[in-house]
């Protein structure tokens, strides 16, 4: 009886070192760069232009995440991601971070041993159909075939509407964001369905985005956010603090085009962010710089949602429920003290 007993004290031990142990920031630091994971190509998002270069919301807060650890943005490097594969890859260590188009459950963190560190984008999902269809709303689609993503939480939702509702419907599956669009475009499908933020993204790059329309129903919650893994609490301190800075930055005044200016503010909290006083970056292993140099040299959460996919971008979406919480929005941030 000792010898099991000792062996599950020796196996509780092990594992609490394993996670003791843990330590990412020093391996991003040790490697010279972060290993972000994205997906296979959302544009405004993250996507990958003819000369190999990445852009997008999700690639600009990983690049956040480098200018806070290096103080230089460019130390990252992409490593694009099916649905399938995410979560995995991330527990498998061949990414530190997440950044991907993923929606926070309780069933991802338990499953996949993995933990969300907040939210980035409020999204929702929504459904697109040729303007010729007439719809007007998601419950005049009977009989719709409706194109989804395998793997995404974009088929349970569209099954739960359409039955609750006795709405008749065909489900046609695609492994990839690719293959959904090429059967929608192709006529295998009617309806396409995802989060409205990939509806946006995924119709500008139609041949003829002005033929299609995505319908007024939202008819899930999909909090979008980055991923991390469960050992470590520092590192996931590290990537929830550097969110919550950029949209505190919004919500200060303090940009990249301002960013001079509020190294010389005297007003307390503007302080603590920039680092001109306490020494907020000690528990996350950094500079006291490291929100001043991710503003500074990315934007605060409301320059990278405007750069990227906002009214002015091909994609065009509103702030909605992206706003500031006190501009009519949900984005709110625990401020930094």
């Amino acid at each position: 009886m000792i010898k099991p007993l000792l062996a599950a004290a020796a196996a509780l031990a092990f594992g609490a070192a394993g996670s003791a142990d843990a330590q990412t920031l020093k391996t991003v630091q040790d490697r010279g760069k972060l290993i972000c994971g994205v997906s296979q190509g959302i544009a405004g998002f993250s996507i990958k232009d003819d000369k190999g270069a990445w852009s997008g919301f999700d690639v600009d807060f990983c690049r956040a995440l480098a200018a806070a650890i290096f103080n230089d943005p460019s130390k990252v490097e992409f490593v694009p991601l099916s649905a399938a594969e995410r979560f995995d890859a991330l527990k498998d260590r061949k990414i530190d971070v997440l950044s991907r188009n993923s929606t926070w459950t309780l069933g991802r963190e338990e499953e996949s041993d993995v933990v969300f560190a907040g939210v980035t984008y409020y999204d929702g999902q929504a459904f697109m159909t040729p303007k010729t269809s007439k719809a007007t709303s998601a419950l005049e689609l009977d009989g719709a075939k409706v194109c989804v993503q395998r793997g995404t939480t974009s088929e349970p939702n569209a099954k739960n509407f359409f039955e609750t509702n006795h709405v008749n419907y065909e489900i046609v599956e695609g492994d990839t964001g690719a293959d959904i669009v090429a059967n929608y475009l192709s006529g295998k499908c009617n309806v396409l369905t995802t989060d409205e933020s990939q509806l946006f993204a995924l119709r500008s790059q139609f041949p003829k985005p002005g033929e299609h329309m995505i319908l007024p129903d939202v008819i899930s919650k999909e909090p979008l956010g980055p991923v991390v893994r469960q050992d470590d609490m520092q590192w996931l301190n590290l990537v929830k603090w550097v969110n919550y800075a950029l949209i505190d930055a919004e919500e200060m005044g303090v940009s990249s085009k301002t960013i001079d200016e509020a190294l010389k503010s005297e007003k307390p909290a503007v302080k603590r962010l920039v680092g001109t006083e306490g020494d907020l970056g000690k528990p996350l292993g950094l500079s006291n710089a490291w929100a001043a140099n991710a503003i500074r040299t990315v934007g605060n959460y409301g320059e990278i949602f405007d750069r990227n996919v906002g009214a002015h971008t091909r994609l065009g979406i509103p702030r909605g429920l992206n706003e500031l919480w006190d501009n009519g929005g949900i984005q709110y941030a625990p401020p930094l003290r």
